[in-house]
């Protein structure tokens, strides 16, 4: 049965041709969203891949490096165009990043922070990034692929979650059981793992309603599509960081201290 993630990137690629050269683990496709071209960008379950560590949709060494080069290779083509820059929709479901000593031998803080740096230096120059959440997006992995988006939109469903680490291993880590690393949760939005409580801090542009990640139907994939189309309307032509995540209302709200400590460094730097 293929992941949130591989369901997706097949709805909404639409037949589009992928992206040759990348691991089996990264897919790629340039699609329209209206009249705007965009390149969408997936990691998902390689049962194969010769790193262990990242079967099940980790990302590990081969896929940072190869999301790094998906958005340069855009970059680089769409500077020659001299046109507009295609959008970059990162597809996230990501249950974390690999963990392995070959992992760490190898650098793998290396190939996260190239797509990072890479989704960084495209949103820089000029093309708009979207993230949307269909699934996991959890730590190191979240961080490479998604985070760096200017707007991020979550389906509202209990199975698309943010969070450092998998309940299990929180639970271990707070010397908790599951149930209390919950009730925590309940109390303290950010140690949540429900994705309502994540909007709630106002890094989410929408939490989208009504849609089945599972089995979304024509319905649900034409609501995303929507969703998505609004969410780069929404970027400005001169947007090029990630203010708006920290201006909104929901932000002011979730993160008053947040805003208060910027504002403190700001008046003492």
């Amino acid at each position: 049965m293929p992941t949130r993630g591989e369901m997706w990137f097949e709805l909404l690629s639409s037949g589009a041709g992928r992206i040759v050269g990348l691991p089996p683990s990264v897919l790629g496709a340039d699609i329209r969203l209206g009249e705007r071209a965009a390149r969408l960008l997936a990691v998902v379950p390689d049962p194969a891949s010769p790193f262990a560590r990242a079967r099940r949709g980790e990302l590990g060494l081969r896929e940072g490096w190869a999301l790094a080069a998906a958005v340069r290779e855009a970059m680089q083509a769409d500077a020659d165009a001299g046109g507009a820059r295609r959008a970059l929709v990162a597809l996230v479901d990501v249950p974390g990043q690999a963990y392995g000593r070959r992992e760490e031998m190898l650098g793998i803080h290396l190939a996260c922070a190239a797509a990072v740096d890479a989704y960084a230096d495209a949103r820089d120059h000029g093309h708009p990034v979207v993230a949307l959440l269909v699934g996991q997006a959890m730590s190191g992995a979240f961080l490479a692929h998604g985070y760096q988006a200017q707007r991020m939109i979550a389906i509202d469903d209990p199975g698309v979650l943010v969070h450092a680490m998998g309940r299990d291993a929180a639970a271990r880590v707070t010397r908790r059981s599951v149930e209390e690393v919950d009730e925590l949760g309940r109390a303290n939005p950010p140690m949540s793992y429900r994705i309502a409580d994540y909007a709630s801090l106002g890094l989410l542009y929408r939490l989208l309603g009504g849609v089945d990640a599972q089995v979304p139907g024509r319905a649900g994939v034409a609501a995303v599509r929507d969703a998505l189309l609004e969410a780069l309307a929404d970027i400005g032509a001169g947007e090029r960081d990630l203010a708006q995540r920290r201006s909104g209302d929901a932000a002011l709200r979730g993160r008053a201290a947040s805003a208060q400590v910027r504002a403190r460094m700001a008046e003492q730097w």
